[in-house]
């Protein structure tokens, strides 16, 4: 398995401005999508720096009507409590990111599952796509989710990512998206509907992922605090390393 970083993972989104301390990235298309508006940190910022990027960003971000700010910290690093202390007495949510890879062959395989079909979304099926992902999109407000169907449509048409569909029972129940490099196949955005969890639908497709680019490095990121890493380390993946995050939304108060 070749080396996996974070720099290794795709971002929606285009570097706006760099310099020696950060990137700082923008997605016009969308702009309340936070993972697409964002800056990242080269090196662990100091308090004073971190400030300066900060009014940096708000500023940016309030031109153009966002009201958010978000910040990633380098791989592998914990900010300061001098950070931290900052971050909690602002509003900030803190938060981490653990990066986790498998060789295809090395996934569990179990039997299939006759209840679970699971395709590769073409222009037959791309309206259960777009339908059950805004299903579970409106998870963060209705326009975002609207906004979101665009993006998945723009998405459709890149030849680097593949989106793919579950049906139980002949019902849109999960899906996934998979962005390609010469190497690695990522796993984005899997989902799998409320109703229709524990059975076997989201190891389904992962499965599919598997076997559709079995000649790839499969590589993810997952929510540091959230239940599916527990998931991800007993199907085999291995860990490779962390980030930090922090985002805060502001209020119409705070102007």
């Amino acid at each position: 398995m070749e080396k996996i970083t974070f720099d290794t993972i795709y971002t929606t989104g285009d570097v706006v401005f760099e310099n020696d301390g950060y990137r700082h990235f923008h997605y016009p298309e969308m702009l309340i999508r936070y993972d697409s508006n964002f800056l990242e940190f080269k090196q662990m910022p100091t308090i004073e720096s971190f400030q300066t990027a900060e009014s940096y960003l708000r500023a940016y971000h309030l031109k153009h009507n966002q009201n958010h700010v978000k910040f990633y910290f380098p791989a592998n690093e914990k900010p300061g409590e001098q950070l931290l202390t900052h971050f909690n007495e602002h509003g900030y949510g803190i938060g981490y990111l653990e990066l986790y890879a498998i060789e295809p062959n090395h996934f569990p395989r179990k039997a299939k599952h006759s209840d679970i079909d699971v395709q590769l979304v073409v222009e037959g099926n791309l309206n259960d796509y777009l339908t059950l992902s805004h299903e579970q999109d409106l998870e963060f407000g209705a326009a975002f989710a609207k906004q979101k169907i665009e993006l998945n449509k723009r998405q459709f048409k890149d030849p680097r990512i593949k989106q793919i569909i579950a049906y139980y029972q002949g019902v849109p129940a999960g899906a996934v998206d998979v962005i390609l490099t010469e190497n690695t196949a990522e796993i984005d955005s899997l989902g799998v509907r409320e109703s229709m969890r524990r059975k076997g639908i989201g190891s389904s497709l992962q499965q599919f992922v598997m076997d559709t680019f079995s000649d790839k490095t499969i590589i993810l990121v997952a929510d540091g605090e959230d239940t599916p890493r527990e998931m991800y380390k007993k199907q085999n993946y291995q860990y490779f390393g962390f980030k930090y995050e922090i985002l805060k939304v502001y209020s119409d108060s705070e102007g």
